[in-house]
């Protein structure tokens, strides 16, 4: 995915069976101008950053992280994962930010899986994990910058589900497990199928065997966008003086960690 406004990225980290020792993971890094979406599937990640922040990500868990002006910060599989080894699973999304959200304080969520809303539909074939915007009746706890609808949508065989998603929003939707019919159309696990501005909704049919996919739609930003690396900005001038504030300093440093 580069890009289809407001999402710049999605990155799909495993499946995969890891060894002791063999985990990785992002050591500090900067960002600014746009936001990180972690959602685990299976694995653990702890963070840090620049600002004091630490948290711990486990299956389920969620964390949306504004860099806005600017931010360091890890991402490292926890001591458990590197000591043992195991399955690792998750998604990264970058979402890119309004001028006007651009150099705003950055700033965490970390939402476990136990606070996030599921929806299931009268005869349970249905089940939305609802991470951002709202489906089936249910609203997600998680702030957006922007109207962002992110759902993590499980079908029975067979089954057919229906999304609304708003005029002016750019959506798409990812398969990763099973098979079946987007937007009427065919698709395979690890397809995306890119559905533009639909205006209405969009509409899921799983094949002979369960069906999971991301059900993505955000409102369009329509701005310039100017993206080097970890920076993502409106001009160039923008993305260089984001280089020249990382390399002196000014996005902060992570303290080391004591015992």
């Amino acid at each position: 995915l580069d890009h289809l406004d407001p999402f710049l990225l999605l990155d799909e980290m495993g499946p995969s069976e890891v060894g002791p020792g063999e985990a990785k993971g992002a050591p500090d890094h900067p960002h600014r101008g746009f936001e990180t979406v972690t959602y685990m599937l299976d694995g653990s990640f702890e963070h840090r950053d620049s600002q004091g922040n630490h948290g711990h990500l486990a299956p389920g868990d969620v964390q949306w992280m504004t860099a806005g002006a600017g931010v360091i910060h890890s991402e490292m599989p926890d001591e458990r994962i590197l000591r043992e080894g195991g399955r690792m699973h998750g998604f990264q999304l970058w979402v890119n930010l309004p001028r006007r959200d651009k150099m705003m304080k950055p700033r965490y969520q970390d939402v476990p899986n136990a606070r996030i809303p599921v929806a299931t539909s009268d005869d349970g074939r249905v089940r939305v994990k609802v991470i951002a915007g709202q489906s089936l009746g249910a609203t997600a706890v998680i702030d957006t910058r922007t109207p962002i609808t992110y759902l993590h949508v499980t079908l029975a065989p067979g089954t057919r589900f229906e999304q609304p998603i708003p005029a002016g929003h750019n959506a798409f939707v990812y398969l990763f497990r099973g098979a079946g019919e987007v937007a009427g159309k065919a698709a395979e696990e690890g397809d995306m199928v890119l559905l533009g501005r639909v205006g209405d909704g969009v509409t899921l049919v799983a094949g002979p065997e369960p069906l999971d996919a991301l059900v993505l739609s955000g409102q369009v930003v329509d701005e310039p966008v100017a993206r080097y690396g970890p920076f993502v900005m409106n001009t160039r001038e923008e993305i260089a003086q984001a280089f020249e504030d990382f390399r002196a300093g000014r996005f902060g440093t992570i303290k080391a960690t004591v015992g």
